[in-house]
């Protein structure tokens, strides 16, 4: 919404692209109706990039504005912003920005831009009843759970579920944007003008004798003045009338951008300026450019940020006015009940719900991102008018100056002279030290209960900080040591504190100095980089609980290594990326096993401002930036039943791919079943993979939150149930909710998954993602990973060993779906079915165990291998007395010496077999991580036996694009393997809405190369949609004649699922089967010839 100044937008970047990258505050002071406002102003950028900085600005604020471009229409982010404020629970109002656009370049009528206009708020309002509907739907779902059912019903009957059910009680009258209502503002922030329809209700209301109340119902939509009647009439559209917007707001308008910037016809716009009592200075009056007449009469006759601010004022709430519901939001999360919380922590709702500045009430303040100010910037350093005294001393020593000066020049040196050199030389600053310390980060933060001042000590509370155990070690004599920051803290420690140093006002990009600052107002913190690295929140006491976490729309997943081009400024990479890490609250900084320093972003413009930020801000060093290094997923598929040329397919021979097994013992059974040994040989594990129906694994990646809460309620040893007690009802209640959708998808993908919901045994990768392991060992009863939501003690299978190696098959899974076998990327989509598990170990209650036809005595008592002795499934060991036995009988022809020699050293052999079983123990390792070992490479190998795919992020692309450019927009589509989804034209213009698919991974320059290739007509907008299988084996080769006759023999056309795979494993340093020099000859020259 801004002009031509963009006050707000102080960074570089900023003002040479026109966008917004950082959120900026600003503090206005308002008049309305003798009744004075403050007002804190966050504008936060538009961009996909920077959604982060929308969800940091959305959590401090109370109300919205909403802009909607009215030419290009709702878009991604619109979505994504009225989302955000819809789960933050603030209210919005919507401004419908850049109207002169309607008139100027796309030509429109005053009744079609009203259809136009009509149809973008159709739009935004079906955004808000789906946000809505949801809503209703989820708490009538979840009471209906809680209706007891009648016992004459059966699951089998068919039940019929009322949906509408909770609409009629609901009123959602004041949740959508009517003008009528107020709640929006047409507007050309460009041109200075805006208004609302109070505005024309009140002018017309003297005019034409009808009551404000009944202009502003009916300034909008289907009404028409009906001279004959003189009354309002409704049917403006079928008796074709124009509407009263139409007659007594837009056409006016067009009539003044007619006369002045079409026709530029003087008089005309003379005699508006006097119809509409203007005073327009002479110099604007008689300026050349249109435009500045336009501006100079709009900003008069209908100033937007009068419109704006007065229904800022007038519909937003303040902060007095905090919802409840909020409250509980932002103190506890939905994984969490309120009730049990400590009655302390309780007990501060009340004090957010007052808002009191009092001293007595508690301070809590909530810390949402950090940001870097320069040092010059700050009010302490900014220059302050010279005194008469001042202004009078710098005279006389500039006249000093230039007395030395002169005399110099002449030859002539007087005695100070060389002293004033000195002393000018010894003030040079430290260029080096001013490069370290140029900038201070400020906190941006805004304060929700009582007053906070300078020199007041606070607590800093880390997002795991339970008020509970806080209070306890508080009461029991524990002290907050102050000089402690974050590095310092413990993993069981989230509690510093500090003393206030300075307090900010924010003023656009200037800061102004205060002593204390009252509860609702926005402000700026000083002092806190070495306790807060990214939100915190501030109280004075230790019983508030830690703001819950913000919704972030934009994920970060766009991966750059970073390297320095000098090595000898490593040092400088490495706290330039934890300085970015702090200021930037959506990018995430990590360092791979490989060394690679890496960034990751949420997209394109994103990192080019977070390299940009690190040479010239935080690092200041010279950097190498790798390629772009864009996730990939790795999914296996159901058998294809047609080959590449679309030939049905009869006999499926899967190829699995040949591995160095090392130790373990790998036996392929069918598709997808692996039976392994460890590498001891004693236990067997077999184990099936299975591909995933799309809607389950879709479900599982939607519902990641969910799984993460399920397992926390882990399980100990003993059975005992970790964390369940701490879950709230609330939180319960969708916990079941999510077992019963994913039961229901599970019996709609088929018969083979009817029961597997109660076979989960975790997800993977890390706990929580799209990957189920399931248990259908029908020996070992584990407990399920839903006991949490029985309530009750769970029962453990009574096979303690398979019990106790629980954890060791976990953590297998785990390892294997997070590096899979084709690229080392994520698995998704996968099942795993553990179907046996033999475990011989035997219990470590006797002294002296041996693999069972592992180990052998010899006739002087030594300990010999062999592996051709037959035993029995169960038998595990043989203690020394049958091995004594056994050679005894074997070997009766032996001497009679040496048969007594071996018999006297039987006590010996027993120590020296119990040596050997721990040297063998130390050869293979520990058991457990035998078993770990075994089961990742028993799912690695199950994958490969399958039908192995790629999977490939994808963004989803609006763009808005001319007639005249469509074909070359296709052009720069296809050649990136994007897909055209949906086209819509713009009615009452050639502009196309485009919406299309494309590969993250194709996606680097696209946005400049549409740009060139269409002369700047096509501007795309790029979202993270979903991730797709890229339908091709990467390890295809030509097997059939028609394949053959296609391809050719050596297939060497382009693979694409090839390519990204072997540029991954390139990347990474891993085996990448290519062929470099194929039929090589001997190169014969001319000169060879000679």
């Amino acid at each position: 919404m801004a002009g031509k100044l963009r006050y707000m937008d102080s960074r570089e970047d900023e003002q040479i692209r026109g966008i917004t990258m950082k959120s900026s505050a600003i503090s206005l002071f308002f008049n309305k109706d003798s009744s004075d406002y403050l007002i804190n102003l966050i504008d936060s950028p538009g961009h996909v990039d920077f959604s982060s900085e929308v969800s940091t600005a959305v959590r401090l604020c109370d109300g919205a504005i909403v802009l909607v471009d009215v030419v290009e229409g709702v878009s991604p982010q619109t979505h994504a912003v009225l989302r955000q404020a819809w789960l933050e629970n603030i209210r919005p109002i919507l401004v419908l920005n850049k109207l002169d656009r309607l008139i100027t370049e796309l030509k429109m009528t005053p009744l079609e831009a009203h259809l136009h206009l009509q149809q973008i708020l159709e739009q935004v309002n079906a955004i808000t009843g789906e946000l809505f509907t949801s809503e209703i739907l989820e708490k009538t779902s979840s009471k209906n759970e809680e209706k007891p059912t009648s016992p004459k019903t059966t699951p089998s009957e068919n039940r019929v579920y009322d949906w509408s059910a909770g609409f009629e009680d609901t009123d959602d009258s004041h949740l959508y944007f009517s003008p009528d209502q107020n709640n929006v503002i047409f507007a050309s922030a460009l041109d200075g003008w805006g208004f609302g329809i109070d505005h024309f209700a009140e002018l017309y209301s003297t005019k034409l004798g009808i009551k404000v109340d009944v202009l502003r119902k009916t300034l909008w939509g289907d009404f028409y003045l009906s001279m004959k009647h003189k009354r309002i009439m409704n049917g403006a559209q079928g008796k074709g009338k124009k509407p009263l917007f139409v007659q007594f707001v837009l056409e006016n308008l067009w009539s003044v951008y007619d006369a002045v910037c079409i026709k530029r016809d003087k008089e005309m716009t003379e005699k508006i300026v006097k119809a509409l009592h203007l005073k327009i200075p002479p110099r604007d009056a008689r300026h050349n450019d249109p435009k500045v007449q336009l501006q100079a009469i709009c900003s008069q006759w209908l100033p937007v940020s009068t419109a704006v601010l007065a229904v800022v004022c007038e519909k937003l709430p303040s902060p007095l006015d905090i919802q409840a519901e909020r409250t509980k939001k932002l103190m506890c999360s939905r994984a969490r009940q309120f009730d049990s919380l400590p009655q302390d922590t309780q007990n501060l709702k009340h004090d957010f719900l007052a808002c009191s500045p009092s001293p007595d009430s508690p301070v809590i303040v909530f810390i949402s991102k950090m940001f870097p100010v320069e040092k010059k910037h700050l009010p302490s350093n900014r220059q302050r008018p010279l005194t008469m005294e001042e202004i009078s001393s710098r005279r006389d020593e500039a006249r000093l100056r230039h007395k030395q000066n002169v005399a110099s020049l002449n030859g002539v040196a007087e005695e100070n002279t060389p002293n004033v050199t000195h002393s000018a030389a010894l003030t040079v600053p430290d260029t080096n030290l001013q490069d370290e310390q140029d900038h201070v980060f400020v906190a941006f933060a805004r304060i929700f209960s009582g007053t906070i001042k300078k020199g007041q000590k606070l607590y800093v509370l880390g997002p795991k900080h339970d008020p509970a155990k806080a209070v306890k070690e508080m009461a029991g004599g524990t002290v907050i040591d102050d000089t402690s920051t974050v590095e310092d803290l413990s993993s069981n420690k989230h509690i510093t504190s500090f003393v206030v140093k300075d307090l900010y006002l924010f003023m656009g990009r200037e800061l102004e100095a205060l002593d204390e600052i009252p509860a609702g107002n926005v402000l700026g913190i000083g002092g806190l980089e070495e306790h807060v690295l990214k939100s915190a929140t501030l109280s004075s006491t230790v019983a508030c609980p830690a703001f819950t976490d913000m919704n972030f729309e934009a994920s970060p997943i766009v991966k750059v290594a970073l390297e320095p081009q000098h090595p000898g400024d490593m040092s400088k990479l490495v706290k330039g990326m934890k300085l970015l890490n702090q200021a930037d609250p959506c990018v995430e900084i990590m360092v791979q096993e490989t060394g690679e320093h890496v960034i990751v972003t949420a997209g394109e413009v994103h990192l080019k401002r977070c390299v940009d930020d690190l040479r010239e801000r935080y690092g200041k060093l010279e950097l190498s930036v790798s390629e772009p290094i864009v996730p990939f997923r790795e999914t296996i598929i159901p058998p294809p039943t047609v080959d590449m040329v679309n030939e049905s397919i009869h006999d499926q021979k899967m190829m699995t791919v040949k591995l160095d097994d090392g130790d373990e013992v790998t036996e392929i059974l069918g598709n997808g079943l692996v039976e392994m040994k460890t590498a001891n040989r004693m236990c067997t594990i077999r184990i099936r993979a299975l591909p995933l129906p799309e809607g389950i694994s879709a479900l599982l990646e939607a519902h990641g939150e969910l799984i993460k809460t399920l397992d926390r309620c882990t399980l100990t040893e003993k059975g005992d149930l970790q964390g369940a007690g701490k879950l709230s009802g609330e939180t319960v209640k969708v916990l079941q909710e999510f077992k019963r959708t994913l039961t229901q998808a599970f019996q709609e993908a088929g018969k083979e998954w009817e029961n597997a919901v109660n076979e989960i045994w975790c997800f993977g990768p890390r706990r929580q993602g799209p990957n189920v392991l399931l248990n259908r060992v029908s020996e070992y009863h584990r407990p399920s990973v839903w006991s949490c939501l029985n309530r009750d003690a769970p029962t453990v299978d009574e096979h303690a060993q398979l019990w106790d190696h629980d954890n060791s098959v976990v953590s297998g899974f785990q390892l294997a779906t997070l590096q899979g076998p084709l690229c080392e990327e994520p698995m998704m989509g996968v099942c795993f079915a553990v179907e046996q598990w033999d475990n011989d170990l035997k219990t470590e209650s006797k002294n002296v165990t041996l693999a069972a036809g592992s180990d052998n005595l010899d006739a002087g008592g030594s300990v010999n291998l062999y592996s051709d002795q037959k035993t029995s499934k169960n038998s595990s060991c043989v203690t020394a007395d049958e091995k004594h036995n056994e050679i005894h009988t074997e070997n009766e022809s032996t001497d009679t010496k040496v048969h007594s020699q071996s018999q006297s050293s039987i006590g010996s052999n027993t120590a020296s077999v119990s040596n050997f079983a721990q040297s063998r123990k130390e050869a293979y390792g520990p058991f457990s991580g035998q078993l770990m070992s075994c089961v990742k490479e028993a799912c690695r190998k199950a994958f490969q036996s399958q039908p192995q795919r790629l999977m490939a992020a994808m963004y989803s692309c609006v763009i808005q694009v001319p007639a005249d450019a469509l074909g070359k927009m296709y052009a720069v589509l296809g050649k990136r393997n994007g897909r055209i989804l949906q086209e819509d034209m713009r009615e009452g213009s050639q502009v196309f809405s485009i919406t299309a698919v494309l590969p993250v991974v194709e996606s680097f320059g696209f946005a400049e190369e549409i740009r060139k290739r269409t002369s700047g007509l096509a501007s795309p907008q790029l979202t993270f949609s979903h991730w797709e299988v890229v339908d091709v084996d990467p390890f295809w080769v030509p097997t059939t004649e028609e394949e053959y006759m296609h391809f050719g023999d050596k297939a060497d056309s382009d693979n694409q699922a090839r390519i990204y795979m072997n540029n991954v494993r390139r990347r990474k340093g891993l085996k990448v089967d290519e062929k470099i020099v194929e039929h090589a000859e001997k190169q014969r020259t001319l000169t060879k010839n000679k």
